[in-house]
């Protein structure tokens, strides 16, 4: 597994944010989809299940693109990102949350996003 300094963490985050942009659109639009295809859901103007599903298929892809650069995707809604890292000797998850403004937290391996805690400065 690669491991990502904290100045790695962040340029890497900056290079993923339109990645993540179009995820978060996607995502919307995907759930706006599903909603009006529901039974009594009300019909929307992006379209029907080709549309959902070509959502879908692009919210996959954008994933796996995601995916592909080591940083580990948590969470979808909201968009949670861990870039494993090493913290004075320790193994260590750098966290980004969708909303944060960058890469200012991070949490123990072993204890998730309940133990997230400030990057010392």
């Amino acid at each position: 597994m690669a491991l990502f300094t904290v100045a790695e963490a962040r340029a890497e985050l900056a290079r993923l944010r339109p990645t993540l942009d179009r995820l978060v659109a996607v995502r919307a639009d995907a759930a706006e989809l599903a909603a009006s295809l529901s039974p009594g859901g009300t019909p929307t103007p992006l379209g029907g299940m080709p549309e959902l599903k070509a959502a879908e298929a692009l919210l996959d892809e954008l994933i796996t693109t995601v995916q592909d650069t080591g940083v580990h995707l948590k969470g979808l809604a909201p968009l949670l990102l861990d870039f494993p890292a090493d913290l004075g000797g320790e193994d260590v998850l750098l966290c980004w949350l969708e909303g944060d403004a960058g890469i200012d937290w991070y949490h123990r391996v072993d204890l998730g996003f309940a133990g997230r805690r400030p990057l010392p400065s």
